[in-house]
């Protein structure tokens, strides 16, 4: 009876570890694709960057540059793109930062620009 409860308790917490993050992930990627809208920014899964131009049964036309158009299928669609935002820091002032030169290892043998003698 113990042999089961623990057979039981293994597969609960790898249904909790392994099986429920994967569901919400792809629910949330459904739910992505779902709300996409004519002239939202998209990535695609093949990491191509466009504008959405229209919708087709499971087909997105994805305009891509000016004036080229594909389509691909509407499960390609990665990530809708967003502008991130650069913080820039107030006390900064525009300084150059210097940077230090290395210190040089106490260990090290000094070196010279003597060659060694050649052997005879």
């Amino acid at each position: 009876m113990a042999g089961f409860l623990i057979v039981i308790l293994i597969l609960a917490a790898f249904w909790v570890v392994a099986v429920m993050p994967r569901r919400r992930r792809m629910q949330s990627h459904q739910a992505m694709q779902d709300s996409l809208d004519v002239g939202d920014e998209v990535i695609t899964a093949g990491g191509l960057h466009g504008r959405v131009e229209s919708f087709e049964e499971g087909e997105v036309r994805l305009e891509i540059a000016d004036g080229v158009v594909v389509t691909i299928d509407r499960r390609a669609i990665a990530a809708v793109a967003t502008e991130v935002e650069v913080e820039v820091d107030a006390d900064d002032g525009g300084e150059d930062i210097e940077e230090e030169a290395p210190e040089e290892e106490e260990n090290q043998p000094e070196r010279t620009n003597e060659t060694p003698p050649k052997p005879s």
